[in-house]
């Protein structure tokens, strides 16, 4: 069968954590001796009618192949939303010793791991949820996931049917495809995770963390949780209910049926997490390794903690991208040129300690991490329950002082759309993360922008007031700026601007030359320190009179 990929080069502390959060991953892998691994280079075809096929077959054997010991690692194109895969490839085989072999084809893969599963399963392209529905069965059942044109490669390794979805759901809503696999194999499926594989929809799919769902054992479906698809939402709720308190939700909502701020009002208001995306690679690889020995986490901390600063009467700025640092900049010219701060996905303590090792090894001066997002994952706190908050940013906090973080970043868009809209907290949602978070020097808040602030002991809570997105014109970004530091008259005026993903930092060094001074732009914890010596904004929560909702976009 032709390739459809390219065949271009391209622990104890972990331990302690991973018991206490009760994580469920495999075996874990410390760099002090080599280990054999083998590696496949994946192409840029997501096509549901050319290189999806082929892919799913091979996610679901890496699930397979990775649930004993970390033995199948993927690597992207750069122009990948993931841009790290080639980088941390090289970060395991420098730092971990891993010896990979690599695999070109399909073929190849299937002879190297084939004794990992013990059959097959087909879905069907034309019923786009007996995709998920073929996942779920492959993590139960260690099967491979196919299609019909798949079917005599995998019979010539020897592989026999388990299950066949062509023609079972033919007709079937995905409300009623969904309650049927309920009913099949839901009470087999790990409770304390579970794979939203939505994201791109129709003629492409980009179920990139399905290894991770499939070794875990976890339930796949794409339910919707927009109240336009009533019985879809029903169902949604009756499985996160069934989920063990804190579990974690993987994957992303579908762009074809709802929106980012309904899913993750959903899951915040029964108190869980999420992390994504759904085309988030290798984890099944990468949750087996710890940090290399010896290694801890030191942030480049700009002032003590606690250091009194004194702010001038003039405007300073301070940059934060968020959206996970995989996602973003990091590996694009410019990095180290202006303070940046990145918000770190805590999670990945448990599930890529080798990708944050990486992130912390080839920091600058310039970059400084803090905690993110809202806590020990992606959560709206305006909708988390009384009695679940505690427990959950207990955990924030261990990984917090794990990762050497001293600001919290905080984000609810419920009431939001994106950049758009109501970011802001309630009084209540305030008060809660000041008793629980005695420790951290500052909060931000938002995504774009957002009213609320506060001051208490010396700790402010500041919240964005400009969004950067990537396709604005950087001469607009300037004139911008220089609009609110107009309107802001008042001084000194704290400008925190949040960077979108993909904003690169060259850009943003011009847009700093144009500013209307006087300007200084500060790394974020001096930004806190100084914003707490003299304040000259409004305190401020979520007005009840607030408009409730936005129109959600994707």
């Amino acid at each position: 069968m032709k390739s459809l990929f390219s065949h271009s080069r391209s622990l104890v502390l972990f331990l302690a954590l991973t018991v206490l959060a009760g994580a469920e991953t495999p075996a874990a892998t410390s760099a002090s001796a080599s280990r054999q691994a083998w590696v496949m280079h994946f192409d840029s075809d997501w096509q549901v009618a050319s290189g999806l096929p082929e892919k799913i077959l091979l996610l679901s054997l890496q699930g397979l192949a990775n649930r004993a010991a970390p033995r199948l690692y993927v690597v992207h194109p750069h122009e990948y939303q993931w841009e790290i895969t080639e980088p941390l490839f090289d970060f395991y085989r420098r730092k971990h010793h891993v010896q990979f072999t690599e695999l070109r084809t399909t073929d190849d893969a299937l002879t190297t791991f084939v004794r990992d599963a013990k059959g097959y399963v087909v879905w069907d392209p034309k019923v786009p949820a007996s995709m998920n529905v073929a996942f779920t069965i492959a993590g139960l059942e260690d099967a491979l996931v196919v299609t019909e044109p798949l079917i005599s490669l995998v019979e010539r390794h020897g592989l026999k049917r388990i299950d066949d979805l062509r023609g079972r759901y033919d007709g079937h809503s995905d409300e009623q495809i969904y309650r049927d696999a309920r009913q099949r194999y839901w009470a087999r499926c790990n409770k304390d995770k579970i794979m939203l594989m939505g994201g791109h929809a129709g003629a492409i799919r980009m179920p990139g963390m399905a290894d991770w769902g499939v070794c875990e054992r976890m339930f796949f479906h794409d339910l919707s949780a927009n109240p336009a698809h009533p019985g879809e939402l029903a169902l949604n709720r009756e499985l996160l209910r069934d989920l063990h308190p804190g579990a974690t939700i993987f994957g992303w909502h579908s762009y074809g049926k709802d929106t980012e701020e309904q899913h993750t009002t959903l899951l915040s208001s029964y108190g869980l997490k999420m992390e994504g995306l759904h085309n988030l690679p290798n984890l099944s690889f990468n949750c087996q390794f710890t940090f290399t020995p010896g290694f801890r986490f030191t942030n480049n901390h700009n002032v003590a903690r606690d250091a009194k600063l004194t702010a001038q009467p003039k405007v300073y700025l301070s940059f934060v991208q968020s959206d996970s640092i995989g996602i973003g900049v990091w590996t694009k010219p410019g990095r180290g040129k202006l303070p940046f701060g990145w918000q770190v996905t805590m999670n990945w303590t448990k599930f890529s300690p080798a990708a944050l090792e990486y992130f912390h090894e080839s920091a600058t001066p310039s970059d400084y991490f803090i905690g993110g997002l809202s806590g020990p994952g992606y959560m709206y706190p305006n909708h988390i329950p009384a009695d679940r908050f505690e427990a959950l940013m207990a955990e924030a906090r261990e990984l917090m002082d794990l990762l050497d973080e001293r600001v919290l970043e905080i984000m609810d868009n419920s009431a939001a759309a994106g950049n758009v809209g109501n970011a802001d907290l309630t009084k209540t949602t305030v008060d809660r993360y000041y008793a629980t978070f005695p420790n951290v020097i500052g909060f931000i808040n938002g995504y774009g922008p957002a009213r609320t602030r506060d001051l208490r002991d010396s700790r402010p809570l500041i919240s964005y007031d400009y969004y950067i997105d990537p396709r604005r014109p950087r001469a607009e970004v300037a004139a911008d700026l220089n609009e609110l530091i107009a309107l802001n008259a008042k001084r000194p005026y704290f400008l925190l601007v949040h960077v979108r993903e993909s904003n690169d930092v060259n850009s943003l060094v011009e847009v700093t030359k144009q500013l209307e001074g006087p300007v200084e732009i500060v790394p974020l914890d001096v930004f806190l320190k100084l914003a707490a010596s003299n304040k000259t904004y409004t305190t401020r929560y979520q007005d009840p009179a607030d408009p409730k909702h936005f129109a959600g976009h994707n």
